[in-house]
């Protein structure tokens, strides 16, 4: 799962790949496959320069994990790298990893996912959760009905959506797509196992 957060409060498991242990998620309607026990802080979306140096679109809260001499690992099969240095430019982060020095070299990376274990994740205030959290959750409204499942998020520019996976005939069978703002999401209780919903005019077709 990407390490963002989303306030006051995401995948639909996809069927594993062969011989691989990976969940994945959503991204612009494409797949990410997650190694188990990992999440992605980030994706190489192109090249910057002759020399090797890579862009990376951000998926993490924390872009303080791409300093210097820390370990990253590419791709599914968890290809361990250093940084040897990073920068932020036009919204993103240009990266060197040691022993990528060449264009060629790095054009065969585009579209990695940059990962780290679950367990070098931080500590989140009160009220934020990790989207792996929220997968899974039982979705009701505020009178308590039963809505459905949490099976997917897509990760959009502004906020998270959730996919939730209709119980029954709620919203005619077809799935529901939350935005994971304050407004909608009133309460996430990952002890019970909910996730409660404001259903603002919209959110259901009935």
């Amino acid at each position: 799962m990407a390490e963002s957060t989303t306030p006051e409060s995401s995948s639909r498991p996809r069927r594993r790949r062969s011989g691989s242990s990976s969940t994945a998620y959503r991204h612009r309607n494409r797949a990410v496959y997650v190694p188990d026990g990992h999440m992605a802080i980030g994706r190489i979306v192109g090249v910057h320069g002759l020399d090797g140096e890579l862009r990376v679109e951000i998926h993490t809260d924390f872009p303080e994990r791409f300093a210097s001499d820390t370990e990253l690992l590419l791709g599914e099969e968890l290809r361990a790298y250093a940084i040897e240095g990073a920068r932020e430019h036009r919204g993103m982060i240009l990266l060197r990893l040691a022993g990528v020095t060449e264009r060629t070299q790095a054009e065969e990376m585009r579209d990695e996912w940059i990962f780290i274990p679950d367990d070098a994740a931080r500590d989140l205030p009160e009220g934020q959760y990790w989207l792996h959290d929220i997968i899974g959750l039982t979705a009701v409204d505020e009178d308590g009905r039963t809505l459905g499942r949490v099976t997917d998020a897509i990760q959009t520019g502004a906020n998270d959506v959730y996919i939730i996976t209709p119980q029954g005939e709620i919203n005619k069978g077809k799935e529901l797509l939350i935005p994971a703002i304050a407004e909608v999401v009133q309460q996430v209780d990952l002890t019970a196992g909910t996730m409660t919903i404001r259903l603002i005019p919209g959110l259901l077709d009935e």
